[in-house]
């Protein structure tokens, strides 16, 4: 029993449970630890009409920029989507709809989504465009704004090791939202550098319990983009 979470490929994975105007979480942050294999498998199902929730767009032509170049993806909820030309193009022509978040409040929404948290309140964005609809509340003398938790009908999330029940660990900076998006997907496919048996994971290094992830796909030696690469002159030798 200890295969049944594993398939062959990315399109493997994703057969059966995708369709149009369904919702997604994609994980990273940038273009670090992003389920890249996956998005591309997502590019050539061909669904359309995607919500997509992701701290960022990718950029043009890596990532979720791929799906903003095939205009699969209608709505993009983000917090930093800077570094996309396509994002940007689309959006002042009126072709993508977006919902701008600030980031800690999209963590907090996803993770809140997660746990079964329907709504919870945050002074972040009191008085501003981001309050404008929502119920604003006081507490001990200060406003909150509520904010709803996020779920998704698929989370694609990229972790470094993972064994076959689905028990996850993530790599430094690769983890950023990763966790919070495996536990708030109705259906989470996870894309793994390194698999192996169960057991071989110190149960202390386990960052998402296998309960989470419904399937996995083994994508060892994935390609890890730089996305600003900035150098300095090399100190000249004595």
């Amino acid at each position: 029993m200890s295969d049944r979470k594993i398939y062959a490929d990315a399109k493997t994975a994703l057969e059966g449970i995708l369709k149009d105007d369904m919702t997604l979480m994609s994980g990273g942050f940038g273009l670090c630890g992003i389920p890249e294999t996956l998005i591309e498998a997502v590019k050539d199902s061909g669904v359309k009409g995607l919500t997509v929730i992701s701290n960022n767009a990718g950029v043009d032509g890596i990532g979720l920029g791929i799906l903003l170049e095939s205009k699969q993806i209608s709505t993009m909820v983000s917090s930093y989507v800077g570094e996309n030309k396509m994002f940007a193009e689309q959006y002042l022509n009126g072709e993508l709809e977006v919902v701008f978040t600030p980031q800690g409040t999209l963590s907090e929404q996803i993770r809140a989504g997660g746990a079964g948290i329907p709504a919870f309140f945050t002074k972040t964005g009191v008085g501003t465009l981001v309050a404008e609809g929502k119920e604003v509340r006081d507490f001990d003398g200060e406003d909150y704004v509520m904010e709803m938790g996020l779920t998704a009908d698929v989370a694609l999330v990229h972790a470094y090791m993972a064994d076959k029940e689905g028990n996850l660990v993530f790599r430094k900076t690769a983890r950023n939202f990763n966790p919070m998006m495996a536990t708030a997907g109705k259906v989470t496919v996870v894309e793994v550098e390194h698999l192996v048996e169960p057991g071989e994971i110190d149960p202390d290094h386990i960052v998402v319990p296998g309960v989470y992830v419904q399937r996995i796909v083994h994508v060892p030696n994935p390609v890890k983009h730089i996305e600003n690469r900035t150098t300095r002159p090399r100190k000249q030798s004595a």
